[in-house]
């Protein structure tokens, strides 16, 4: 009872973050402007501190084409996590627009927000954030929980995500029994089963030894080229760097440089 009381309570923190499914046939209606997945156009986001405001985001204007593999680096209190929210809908923008799969975060309802997110967007944070009263699989299913789906169609879902990931034969192991690179390829298969348009990635390597970080990130840029997932990341880490295709570097809440590069071969290097 204990535990069937804990996964009811999960479940509405689930559907608090993720949202019913149940939009509207117009709201499921999801057109991309200009072929863009991601447009903010001045987009602003401030804080008050007493008497003032702090600008996390200072007229930022980035444009994401769908497939892309990109980074937002910078020093700390740059806006990167915080353009991470706005795009991801955890967060509206103070002024300016951040328009994701044709919609404008600053118009969305919570309702309408957490429908995107559901749909359409994966997160994977610097901690793990695995549940440790349920199985690998019963964490990578929760993303699912919402959608719908029959038990059966669930199950080839996370199965399918597992094997992505490489760790189909520790669908039953609680995450007490991972290791730390282990626990966060689950995150990664919990932020793709959906086979979301875009992955959000906030500092993803930051727990993992070198080792770890390259086979997540080998991971990562494999999924981005057979899936066409569109990857975001906020990062300090020089590893994630090297795998990078756009890199966009922010200061003081603004866009001080915006460079693309040739794919390069980095696969393997931790190993």
């Amino acid at each position: 009872m204990q535990e069937k009381g804990f996964r009811s309570w999960l479940f509405l923190i689930i559907e608090n973050f993720y949202g019913q499914n149940s939009a509207s046939k117009h709201e499921r209606e999801v057109t991309m402007e200009n072929s863009f997945l991601i447009k903010t156009k001045d987009l602003v986001k401030t804080y008050p501190m007493g008497q003032t405001k702090i600008f996390a985001l200072n007229g930022v204007n980035l444009n994401f084409m769908p497939g892309e593999f990109a980074g937002l680096v910078g020093p700390s209190g740059s806006g990167k996590t915080t353009f991470l929210n706005v795009v991801g809908s955890l967060d509206s923008p103070t002024e300016g627009s951040a328009v994701v799969m044709g919609k404008k975060i600053e118009d969305l309802s919570h309702k309408q927000a957490a429908w995107l997110r559901n749909r359409n967007i994966g997160f994977i944070f610097q901690t793990f954030n695995l549940l440790p009263v349920y199985t690998v699989y019963e964490n990578v299913e929760f993303a699912l929980l919402l959608l719908k789906l029959s038990p059966k169609e669930r199950k080839d879902k996370v199965m399918k995500a597992l094997e992505w990931v490489k760790l189909a034969d520790r669908a039953k192991s609680k995450p007490a029994q991972l290791s730390g690179g282990q626990s966060q390829r689950v995150a990664v298969a919990r932020a793709i089963v959906k086979e979301p348009s875009i992955i959000l990635a906030d500092e993803p390597t930051a727990n993992l030894d070198a080792e770890n970080s390259f086979n997540i990130l080998d991971t990562m840029e494999e999924l981005n080229r057979e899936l066409g997932t569109t990857f975001i990341f906020a990062t300090h880490d020089g590893k994630v760097i090297k795998y990078l295709r756009r890199k966009i570097t922010l200061v003081d809440g603004k866009v001080a440089k915006d460079e693309v590069f040739e794919p390069k071969n980095v696969k393997g290097e931790g190993q």
